[in-house]
């Protein structure tokens, strides 16, 4: 089995995999890099696993020196840590400056090719969104970050005194009948409105009406929801990319 860390700024993803699929997942804090408590949440996760290597990649370089050293004394298996110079094969990079991009785009663009060809574009819906575009010859040639949903909603609640903190979830009207429906309503709408516009700007530009738009992240699913747009939701779209990037290192 291969152990996969995708370290976030907000989470840490794990997965078991075999040579062919993610077999098992899980999420801790990624604050808890910071203590102890991430070592425990490791070892009861991988259990009695036998593991033949650890396939990481991370946007936060304080807990990835931390894996790292966790990996080198409990994990006698090699470690592999995707970033712009290791992505190939897996993927060709046609960007102006490779060693920016964070790792977990990367990820997300190898397995969404993989999965559904290309051209194509992956969203990944966390702490910031992230648009990555695959052109048609299979290479990453960039894409959009903007602020997540989450984000919108906390801003709110934080530079207000009455506004609350809301919970996110449908809004099947425009017109919200409490403070917080008129929120979620900004939110979710407002947000899907936004992530139309820019999925209409990627098609032009890849030169595609038609074209595979996969998302995954905390909220891929409610934004899936209101944007026929998205062609497919991939829960472990990292993760995956992770296994397909170890499996490609491993063949060469």
């Amino acid at each position: 089995m291969i152990l996969l860390l995708d370290i976030g700024n907000t989470h840490t993803h794990l997965g078991l995999a075999s040579p062919r699929r993610v077999v098992k997942r899980a999420e801790f804090p990624t604050a808890d890099w910071r203590s102890h408590r991430a070592a425990g949440r490791l070892a009861g996760f991988v259990g009695r696993a036998c593991l033949e290597g650890v396939s990481a990649c991370s946007v936060v370089p304080a807990a990835t020196v931390r894996a790292r050293r966790w990996a080198a004394r409990s994990v006698a298996a090699p470690w592999f840590e995707l970033t712009a110079g290791s992505a190939s094969p897996a993927i060709a990079l046609h960007y102006p400056r490779p060693e920016t991009v964070g790792p977990d785009r990367l990820s997300n663009a190898i397995a969404a090719r993989h999965l559904h060809g290309s051209p194509c574009v992956a969203i990944d819906f966390g702490t910031a969104v992230t648009f990555d575009a695959v052109d048609a010859r299979g290479a990453f040639i960039g894409g959009i970050i903007a602020p997540g949903i989450s984000l919108l909603t906390d801003y709110l609640h934080e530079r207000t005194a009455l506004l609350p903190r809301i919970r996110l979830g449908p809004a099947p009207r425009a017109i919200g009948r409490s403070t917080e429906e008129a929120m979620r309503i900004a939110a979710v709408h407002g947000f899907a409105g936004m992530m139309r516009e820019l999925i209409r700007r990627l098609k032009t530009e890849l030169g595609r009406r038609a074209l595979p738009v996969v998302a995954t992240g905390g909220y891929a699913r409610l934004m899936a929801r209101q944007l026929p747009e998205i062609t497919a939701v991939e829960p472990n779209l990292t993760l995956e990319g992770l296994r397909l990037a170890w499996n490609l290192k491993l063949a060469t």
